[in-house]
């Protein structure tokens, strides 16, 4: 059993920890150890029957290298002399056998597993109605458009290519698909919309280490890594940081609308990625005017950036995204 402190703090305000029980997940220690074993056999002096065997089967825990747990090792029973015969020894029980290998662990430093995007992964910008600009923006990164079709992008000046499967724009450093495009772009757009609506699932139904922290409103705060959940609304109306090191996970569950203020700024500090950071918001999403933003937004609904607004991330809409001389560039890998 295992503790993860989670610390918060407020520019000005006091110092906030909360104890989260961790358990099943991977951690710093990338070798798992073997399961508990069978217990031993019983034994039954009257009658000198057998011993009963091990009845339990070791589990190897989670890890990125498991090791199977070891079997049960029964012992024989004991028998007497007592009563008009005597009875033999009884026969050893027998152990149970291994266990099976514990699953790889794919958890973070302090145990928040990342959020698997699948096909969506393959892309910066992802929605299912449509993405527009005010000219122009810097994208870098596919984007791409299921079940909408070509005529959704706009404000790209997009180029049809000779294989008509994508179009190029002087926008994009990347190529946009959409799902009238000539195929494998169709299936390929399906597949990575449904992991996106999976990934938007799974990024919800996570257990909270802390909720409602701050009321909905974590302007000034510094965030360790952890699962952070609001029931309703997120507004981050001046800087955030988040605070931790590579292989560390944020997800932010929003039960309404995430807003962040114009200029504001989302900090990641101490080698934090923006890859592992993770936005699941059921209403809309506003990046206001000249902020800056940091993670991959999950939105239910539409995904919009005021004039000059930046990302470091992914933004994955099950409804539009709009920019406005916009700059979005996808996750390091």
């Amino acid at each position: 059993m295992t503790y993860v402190r989670v610390k918060l703090s407020k520019t000005g305000g006091a110092l906030v920890c909360a104890l989260v029980l961790a358990s099943g997940c991977g951690g710093d220690d990338d070798t798992a150890n073997p399961g508990a074993g069978g217990t031993t056999g019983g034994t039954d002096a009257a009658s000198g029957r057998p011993g009963s065997g091990g009845t339990r089967a070791g589990g190897g825990l989670s890890g990125t290298t498991s090791v199977a747990g070891a079997g049960g090792t029964g012992t024989a029973g004991s028998g007497d002399n007592s009563g008009a015969t005597s009875d033999g020894a009884g026969a050893a029980g027998s152990g149970s056998p291994a266990g099976a290998p514990g699953a790889a662990g794919a958890a973070g430093n302090d145990g928040a597993f990342t959020v698997p995007l699948g096909a969506a992964a393959g892309f910066v910008i992802l929605a299912k109605s449509g993405v527009s600009t005010v000219p122009a923006s810097a994208v870098t990164g596919n984007i791409g458009v299921s079940p909408a079709a070509a005529t959704s992008v706009t404000g790209f000046d997009l180029t049809l290519d000779a294989s008509n499967r994508y179009s190029t724009s002087p926008q994009v450093i990347g190529k946009v698909f959409a799902a009238d495009y000539d195929s494998p772009t169709p299936a390929d757009l399906t597949k990575a919309v449904s992991d996106m609506e999976l990934a938007f699932t799974d990024a919800a139904g996570r257990a909270a280490d802390v909720t409602e922290l701050a009321a909905g409103d974590i302007g000034g705060l510094t965030l360790t890594p952890g699962v952070y959940k609001w029931a309703t609304g997120l507004d981050v109306p001046t800087d955030v940081t988040l605070r931790g090191d590579a292989a560390d996970v944020w997800i932010f569950q929003v039960g309404k609308d995430l807003t962040v203020s114009g200029a504001t700024r989302v900090v990641l500090s101490g080698g934090a990625s923006s890859k592992n950071v993770f936005w699941q918001v059921s209403g809309h999403v506003e990046l206001g005017t000249g902020s800056h933003f940091a993670g991959v937004v999950l939105s239910q609904t539409a995904v919009v950036l005021r004039t000059g607004a930046a990302v470091d991330g992914r933004l994955l809409a099950q409804t539009a995204v709009t920019l406005d001389a916009s700059t979005v560039v996808e996750p390091a890998p």
